[in-house]
């Protein structure tokens, strides 16, 4: 206790309220503030965009989908590759994250562009999550950061239960529905601006060469999934 009390002292006022912090949101002390403190950082904040968390995202990422496939291999040795990979899809999934990124407070920490209202509805902090385990791998190994996404994430946070009785893939619950009805279906760009400091992208559902719906998000895959919702309510689907 003596030796944390006197780690903590020696970090500056900033850098300790941030240690705080982030010891009750991963379960134990970092060694290298440094590698959290740019985990936090979306690329609308600094004015360099290398000094944001898009690396650790990546890195993150990576590590969460093994881990992750790794947990379901073991809790379910009869199904078989398809249903494992689907599960793992839906745990891993941009939607997910940023809800577990929310419920743990995330959302508090991460320091982005607040002029920017679009991405606070964005998937920013779910992101940010990822790079925070990226942040935790560099820091303290694969078996503290296997332990923190277990346990801090996936046991906390993640209802296996509803998971695999509710499909949230709305994009191919439509696909089914367009293949049962012989439908005729397609997912086009049909806006692409800047807005802020990214790109903002509209994505429209096409039905027999038919607008039926549309969506917008920071990214193709997101705007096809908001498409594909609202299509389904517009179909009764």
């Amino acid at each position: 206790m003596r030796r944390l009390i006197n780690r903590i002292l020696n970090f500056s006022s900033p850098d300790k309220q941030l240690l705080l912090q982030l010891e009750h949101l991963v379960g134990f002390t970092p060694k290298h503030v440094a590698y959290y403190r740019l985990a936090l950082m979306h690329r609308s904040k600094p004015d360099d965009v290398t000094n944001s968390n898009e690396r650790l995202e990546f890195l993150g990422d990576a590590v969460l989908g093994a881990i992750v496939a790794e947990y379901l291999f073991k809790k379910y040795p009869y199904q078989d590759e398809g249903y494992l990979t689907e599960l793992r899809s839906r745990i891993v999934r941009r939607e997910t994250m940023n809800n577990v990124a929310m419920r743990m407070g995330l959302n508090k920490l991460v320091q982005y562009n607040q002029n920017d209202r679009g991405l606070s509805r964005s998937h920013i902090f779910g992101n940010a999550l990822e790079a925070l385990i990226g942040a935790v791998y560099l820091d303290q190994g694969f078996t503290k950061t296997r332990n923190f996404i277990l346990n801090q994430i996936i046991r906390a946070y993640i209802d296996l239960d509803t998971m695999e009785s509710t499909d949230t893939n709305y994009k191919n619950q439509l696909l089914s529905w367009a293949q049962r009805n012989n439908k005729v279906l397609s997912f086009d760009t049909i806006d692409e601006k800047t807005e802020g400091t990214r790109k903002l992208f509209t994505v429209g559902i096409m039905i027999d060469s038919e607008l039926v719906a549309s969506g917008t998000g920071y990214n193709k895959k997101d705007a096809g999934q908001v498409a594909a919702k609202t299509a389904m309510g517009v179909l009764g689907v």
